[in-house]
């Protein structure tokens, strides 16, 4: 049946939810859970595409998303607008930079508001004046290298630096959360004003509250940080519980 445009009216369409678009590695195994564990309860729709990634995790790698990134975006909701179009790779977010994703991105999805883990981090420490953090990460030691050099060209002491040293993200998400909890708590936090725990692959998010009263201090995390900001931009102002202090901002 051929329904005619006079049937979808402006009052209609303004009962649709905010639209946003995520840019999800084919790797990972982690980021849609933790998107759906929020999000799923909120008035908004998440949209996912993914785009391809190699192993093993090198900055060489990282780059070569760079090209892929527009026509990936182009593919969700081809011809409908997106409000808030997430990348979900912190470490492909720094090899690529920020700008650059933000410009691919905005070449499919004109206006939309473009999130990284790494950008929305660093807003999140603005907000709650972290100045000091310490970090960990599943990454191997030439991309953590880019993980501190970035923090230091942000202004952001990092204190310390904690690694599990692997190069896949199948094995950053099979990292056991009790294990991962326990790893974070031992990590030395004196003098660091938060945790960031870097890697949308890490199944962190649901271990955050745990950790931060132990250390008792605030924790951020990849996916945590990127909701975060996804959701506050399509505004969603509510705090919403159980995934640390960040949400209650």
């Amino acid at each position: 049946m051929l329904i005619k445009s006079k049937y979808i009216t402006p009052e209609f369409k303004k009962k649709y939810n905010p639209k946003v678009g995520l840019l999800a590695l084919s790797t990972d195994l982690t980021i849609e859970k933790d998107f759906n564990s929020i999000c799923n309860k909120l008035p908004l729709d998440v949209f996912v595409n993914r785009i391809h990634n190699e192993n093993p995790l090198t900055t060489e790698n990282l780059l070569k998303m760079r090209e892929q990134i527009e026509l990936i975006t182009e593919k969700i909701l081809p011809g409908e607008k997106i409000n808030t179009v997430a990348y979900g790779c912190t470490s492909g977010t720094i090899a690529i930079g920020e700008d650059k994703v933000k410009e691919k991105i905005q070449l499919a999805k004109p206006d939309c508001y473009v999130t990284t883990p790494i950008t929305s981090a660093i807003k999140a420490f603005k907000l709650m004046n972290i100045k000091k953090i310490a970090v960990f990460t599943p990454y191997p030691e030439s991309v953590n290298k880019t993980i501190y050099q970035y923090f230091f060209k942000k202004n952001i002491e990092v204190l310390s630096f904690g690694t599990f040293n692997l190069e896949l993200d199948a094995d950053f998400a099979n990292i056991d959360p009790k294990y991962l909890s326990e790893t974070l708590i031992k990590l030395d936090t004196n003098g660091a004003d938060a945790l960031f725990i870097s890697c949308t692959a890490l199944p962190a998010l649901e271990i955050l509250n745990e950790v931060e009263k132990k250390i008792s201090k605030p924790v951020f995390s990849s996916n945590q940080t990127l909701i975060w900001d996804t959701i506050r931009s399509v505004g969603y102002k509510t705090p919403v519980e159980g995934y640390g202090q960040l949400f209650k901002k």
